[in-house]
């Protein structure tokens, strides 16, 4: 089992910056894959970028490579999604993730899933 806990949306402009943060709990959790999401009014949750616990090999949307970067903090059990440059586009509900299926884009590849956090980028 794994709880996942988002953290760090909120409103900013077009061409901010931000960071969110996922805590992640869970007695194996370190053998997961954490992965970050992210859906918009009206449209499918799409894949964001993933990474592994063990190494922090990292897997990127095509779209994102560039603008977000994922890390993680073992000591803190935490992943962080910073997004640079952020646009209205980028305005979603952004969720993490854990999977068995390290690295994957899939949705459906992941299996605990945390509550969400807002972020709104004005114009």
């Amino acid at each position: 089992q794994v709880q996942l806990v988002e953290s760090g949306g909120g409103l900013v402009q077009a061409g901010d910056s931000l960071r969110l943060s996922c805590t992640a709990s869970g007695r194996t959790v370190k053998t997961y894959g954490i992965g970050w999401f992210r859906q918009a009014p009206g449209k499918e949750r799409e894949f964001v970028a993933t990474i592994r616990w063990l190494d922090g090999s990292t897997n990127y949307a095509d779209s994102m490579k560039g603008r977000f970067t994922i890390s993680r903090d073992n000591a803190k059990n935490t992943v962080y999604l910073q997004m640079n440059s952020l646009t209205p586009e980028d305005t979603a509900v952004y969720y993490c993730a854990a999977t068995r299926s390290l690295l994957s884009r899939r949705r459906d590849d992941y299996n605990y899933w945390g509550q969400g956090t807002q972020v709104t980028v004005s114009s």
